[in-house]
């Protein structure tokens, strides 16, 4: 397989909404006309005004970037500026790597609970446990705070020390914990064995996603013989996107040839297209795809690819719809503009903009009773402003984005695996191992 270097995105769910990036150093427009001018001559006027009468003094800098980014919302939801930090955690996010202490946590009763404790991290050999709930860092209070928030306060300068005050059942007073930053490298691939089948959950699409991806399969391949092994499950679920060339790599990994994606702008000179190269990691095994309201951008781009070239079926509810390209434009020290500049396209020549992937098997998670109620199904044709989709319909795009934290409870994993075994049969899933592999 060869490795094209790039340095496209495209996607991360923020909140209920998913965006795309390609780094660049942007396209000179066209001088405007003389009216447009005179437009932002009354904005200076309306901007001096404000800083100048306003009954307190105005923060300029918020006013100027509040200013920019009404501008770029009026465009689309995925059109905005970030300022400088936001630029830098994007950045930080898409690495797949963080100065930190290696804990998953999560928000419960105002209290930063640990989730897990990542392996070899410096949280985990300070004793840090799952179920920990974290009560001040550096011994501010962790009640009033937002998670984003704390996760910020905990994550810092590689060397740097911190103090958590951690809250356990069982222990009489609260643990204090001295922990020194390390480098923190997220796993974007986590992978198991079920018996005969490898299962292959994909998180993100960040810098290191094909080659936690490729270790992944290579290690399920040792611990079953290519003779038992029924196939592959990838799981896209939850999966907000991230890396446009991992998504072509991730693609690529189950591809002999064929296309996997094109981009194309309002210039057709523009058009871009990506092509999978030989070199099939799974050596043509059965590839089953999940994917839910919550698989969006990037893993759309690979379940299309998958789906398209008859390489995998894909399973589970109608993904999120997110099929834009925005462009981030370095602004110097002053951040970068994220502006919409393209949609991307499957092998088949399909928009999934406003529409997502339609599953092979359509395969609904039920919500546990406490969740009924409380979770919407919402998608990229719900977003207010978002550009219609030349497939869009009434029906619009996304599904209920829930897994069960237990595969036992986990109806459309269960019943990949079943499709797998040959426990259960579908016209959408090739019973013979060979019909799997049509790429074109």
């Amino acid at each position: 397989m060869v490795r094209r270097v790039s340095l496209l995105l495209v996607g991360a769910l923020m909140g209920a909404t998913a965006m795309g990036v390609i780094y660049s150093a942007g396209v000179p427009a066209q001088a405007a006309g003389p009216s447009t001018y005179k437009e932002l001559a009354i904005f200076g006027d309306v901007f001096e005004r404000v800083r100048a009468q306003y009954v307190t003094p105005p923060d300029e800098e918020k006013l100027v970037e509040n200013a920019i980014n009404g501008m770029l919302s009026s465009l689309d939801p995925h059109s905005s500026y970030m300022n400088a930090k936001d630029a830098a955690d994007m950045q930080t996010q898409t690495k797949g790597e963080f100065g930190g202490i290696g804990i998953e946590v999560t928000m419960e009763d105002e209290l930063v609970k640990v989730i897990t404790p990542i392996d070899d991290t410096p949280g985990a050999r300070a004793g840090i446990l799952a179920g920990d709930l974290i009560s001040e860092i550096n011994g501010e209070p962790v009640r009033g705070l937002k998670l984003e928030e704390a996760v910020e306060k905990m994550r810092g300068a590689v060397n740097t020390p911190i103090k958590l005050t951690v809250l356990r059942k069982g222990a009489d007073k609260p643990l204090e914990f001295n922990i020194v930053r390390e480098i923190i490298a997220v796993k974007a691939v986590k992978s198991r064995v079920e018996g005969d089948v490898g299962y292959l959950r994909v998180i993100s699409f960040t810098e290191k996603t094909y080659d936690d991806l490729e270790a992944a399969i290579t290690k399920i391949k040792k611990e079953v013989p290519a003779d038992k092994l029924k196939g592959y499950v990838l799981d896209l679920r939850l999966n907000p996107g991230g890396l446009l060339d991992q998504a072509i790599y991730v693609s690529d990994a189950f591809l002999e040839k064929g296309e996997v994606v094109s981009t194309r702008s309002r210039n057709a000179d523009d058009t871009r297209r990506f092509n999978a190269s030989a070199g099939d990691l799974t050596d043509g095994k059965p590839v089953i795809v999940l994917v839910n309201g919550g698989s969006a951008s990037a893993s759309e781009i690979v379940a299309g690819a998958l789906q398209d070239l008859k390489r995998a079926t894909v399973l589970g509810t109608r993904s999120f719809g997110k099929g834009s390209v925005q462009t981030i434009i370095p602004m110097g020290e002053k951040g970068a503009l994220r502006l919409t500049t393209a949609l991307y396209y499957t092998p088949s020549g399909k928009s999934i903009q406003g529409t997502g992937i339609e599953p092979d098997i359509k395969v609904d998670q039920p919500l546990p009773e406490d969740l009924k109620g409380r979770v919407r199904a919402e998608g990229e044709s719900a977003l207010p402003g978002h550009i219609q989709g030349q497939n869009e319909t009434n029906e619009g795009s996304g599904s209920f984005a829930y897994v069960p934290p237990e595969a036992k409870d986990d109806v459309q994993l269960n019943y990949a695996l079943d499709l797998l075994r040959g426990k259960k049969t579908d016209p959408s899933f090739p019973a013979d191992p060979e019909k799997a592999v049509v790429a074109k």
